[in-house]
């Protein structure tokens, strides 16, 4: 299974999660406000049931996901605006800070590099935006991988990017799947 292939299972485990209308918690019906740990379990659950995708997949704590033999999977999810519709606060933190140890997808990068497992390694970023985009997430994106490349000394693949539009949310009403996969570390 390439990175392209296991980012378009992503995505329809996604849009399968959101049209199933179940809410998260007190949020308005669709995938948008899940959390990530209870995504990637959907996510997760999804791969397990579906057909032809051979591979167990596991939820852990390091790696996010492992689909078997194939993948370990660090996720963050990124979104703009909240439930209510108003522009979250820090939102785009948990990609950016360059620190080993830390929760962004620059730590993850750090963490699937230093993991010891026979699978290759990538971090997926899940984002939501309005149709249109009240706030495009592209420049955060790019912003990760000048960061990830010139400031943190990250080799990474090219991006595969995953748009899927019509979710039912209000406000989350586009995904976007953005992946890497973490070929090492430079000086």
């Amino acid at each position: 299974m390439n990175l392209e292939v296991l980012v378009t299972q992503i995505a329809s485990a996604i849009v399968h999660v959101d049209t199933s209308r179940i809410p998260f918690r007190m949020f308005q019906p669709g995938v948008g406000p899940y959390g990530e740990p209870q995504l990637v379990k959907q996510i997760a659950a999804y791969f397990n049931a579906v057909p032809g995708i051979t591979q167990k997949v596991l939820t852990k704590r390091t790696p996010d996901m492992l689909v078997m033999d194939h993948w370990a999977v660090e996720f963050k999810i990124v979104r703009p605006f909240g439930d209510n519709g108003l522009e979250a606060e820090n939102w785009s933190v948990n990609l950016l800070h360059p620190y080993k140890g830390n929760i962004s997808t620059l730590g993850d990068c750090w963490k699937l590099n230093d993991l010891g497992c026979t699978e290759r390694k990538a971090v997926v970023v899940i984002g939501y935006e309005h149709l249109p985009a009240k706030i495009d997430l592209t420049p955060l994106i790019d912003s990760f991988e000048v960061i990830a490349k010139h400031v943190a000394h990250l080799k990474l693949s090219d991006r595969i990017e995953v748009r899927r539009e019509g979710l039912v949310h209000p406000v989350h009403q586009v995904v976007r799947i953005f992946a890497w996969e973490v070929l090492g570390a430079g000086a």
